[in-house]
């Protein structure tokens, strides 16, 4: 890393004010076409067709601003962001941050104007997207039948918790079933969703290795078992070769198995959640398979299951009868809907267009560069002064792994959240640490998947090792970094976990700040 040359960086750095708080009084953007009279006198106004309880009591207070002004604020907005088209996001482990073609948002944009309530045969080529998708999917995973109503990963997670729920109520055993495992490294949500419907979760702790303690499972697996809900590889980066046990182990005392797939980049076509013997799992489109993620949004949760669970999925599904798709509504024993319509259907057509752009062998060749990657930097990280991995020692990785950066905070003083900030000062994302507890100290999490150069992996390591070595030299510089970011540093962070103080919309933000 020696011979790497670190970017003079500095991000934009405009004043700008909040939407509402541009434009003057009469300023218009466009002005819509006024409706005819006549049209106007026989069909009526909005204000005479909506019920009175619907209508606003005061005005919307839009602001009131030219279009020059407003491409103006929104490019200078988009100048003070890092993201995947400016920066290298390596950092975002976990996130898989990957390159979505640009030919892809393209055609995103020709199905821009499609309702979900047109007629189904106005909607035949959307359709035959999304079950082709699905044949795709069920291709990788094994499964028999997928849905792609949830709107995101944790989403997902919690449709399984509800069709988990549903199955053992139809067996009537949904009272004495009440239990959900999952373990410390899988996802939060697969904690969260099934306390969300009503379970209470069991979580198991890693041994030694780094794996979820098996004699620890086969200790708390029970008839109160409804199922095990968990990730493999977790967000450690260390696939679990023993999966196929853990599974077993619940199914035997009755429970249902959950594949949390949204680490899945590293093991395309190389293990499948049905032949570990999974009953469900889950993909997110916005991360594996190209759609961006879009600042939290949009997402797409594509859960599938095996055969016996298909009639649980929620309505509607979509069909093919040989000759036309349609949404299939008549299914009495479905969880019901999770979601208006049938997903985000812009996310299917990305996903739908990266596995056709690659193929199965491009699929695996995805796989390959991913581990690939996340080797070389595993080397490079570990060369730093100050790094660790803990677990699995001299083990591979797959595609993320969580390092330890707790010697470093021992020898300076200097922990992640301080390395972090700093590092996003030489133009390289600000990395992401780790779910709560932080069960590793003083973590970070990054994943080189298949997007990623050489170069690209050395300048995040040589960056790395940059800051690391400025810790060392001099903490306090370190510990009152960023300096060249649009905002000089958030120090204030428990707004953060505090409700009473978020003001999600200007109306909120005006109440709870401007009085």
């Amino acid at each position: 890393m020696k011979n790497v040359k670190l970017k003079r960086y500095h991000s934009a750095a405009w004043d700008e004010p909040l939407i509402f708080e541009r434009g003057n009084k009469g300023e218009r953007g466009i002005i819509p076409p006024q409706t005819d009279i006549e049209i106007k006198n026989k069909v009526g106004t909005a204000e005479q067709l909506l019920p009175k309880n619907m209508l606003r009591k005061t005005s919307l207070d839009l602001p009131e601003i030219s279009q020059y002004h407003v491409l103006q604020h929104y490019l200078r907005l988009s100048q003070q962001t890092m993201g995947m088209d400016l920066g290298i996001d390596i950092g975002e482990g976990t996130c898989t941050m990957k390159y979505s073609p640009k030919m892809h948002e393209q055609m995103v944009k020709r199905i821009a104007d499609i309702h979900p309530l047109q007629p189904e045969e106005h909607l035949q080529g959307i359709f035959e997207v999304v079950y082709k998708l699905e044949q795709f999917l069920k291709e990788i995973s094994g499964m028999s039948k997928f849905t792609f109503q949830p709107g995101g990963g944790a989403h997902a997670t919690y449709t399984n918790a509800c069709l988990m729920r549903k199955y053992h109520e139809s067996r009537g055993e949904l009272n004495q079933r009440d239990e959900v495992i999952t373990t410390i490294f899988s996802h939060p949500c697969d904690a969260a969703t099934p306390a969300t419907a009503g379970f209470k979760v069991i979580t198991l702790m890693p041994d030694e290795n780094g794996y979820p303690d098996l004699e620890a499972l086969k200790s708390i697996v029970s008839e109160r078992t409804a199922g095990i809900m968990f990730t493999n590889p977790e967000d450690t980066g260390i696939f679990n070769p023993r999966v196929a046990e853990y599974v077993k182990v619940v199914h035997d005392a009755g429970g249902l198995c959950f594949y949390d797939q949204a680490n899945a980049n590293g093991i395309l076509g190389v293990a499948r959640a049905f032949d570990a013997g999974f009953d469900g799992c889950h993909f997110n489109l916005h991360k594996t398979f190209s759609s961006p993620h879009g600042c939290e949004g949009p997402a797409s949760g594509a859960y599938g299951v095996r055969e016996e669970l298909a009639k649980y999925l929620p309505v509607p599904t979509i069909e093919f009868d040989g000759e036309k798709y349609y949404l299939d509504y008549d299914r009495k024993d479905s969880i019901g809907r999770v979601r208006s319509f049938y997903g985000n259907v812009q996310c299917v057509l990305r996903a739908y267009a990266w596995i056709m752009s690659l193929g199965a062998d491009g699929l695996r060749m995805v796989s390959d560069i991913s581990v690939l990657n996340n080797n070389y930097l595993d080397k490079l990280l570990l060369e730093i002064e100050g790094v660790s991995r803990p677990y699995a020692e001299g083990k591979r990785r797959l595609e993320q792994a969580r390092y330890s950066l707790g010697k470093l905070k021992e020898d300076t003083g200097v922990g992640t959240e301080a390395i972090r900030y700093r590092l996003s000062d030489y133009g390289v994302q600000g990395y992401w640490m780790s779910h709560h507890p932080w069960i590793v100290p003083e973590p970070f999490t990054p994943e080189p998947c298949e997007t990623y150069s050489k170069e690209d992996i050395e300048y995040w390591a040589a960056a790395m090792a940059q800051v690391v070595g400025e810790a060392y030299e001099d903490p306090e510089f370190v510990l009152n970094a960023p300096y060249n970011q649009v905002v000089r540093k958030m120090t204030d962070l428990s707004i953060l976990e505090d409700p009473d103080r978020w003001a999600p919309t200007w109306r909120a933000y005006k109440r709870k700040y401007n009085k």
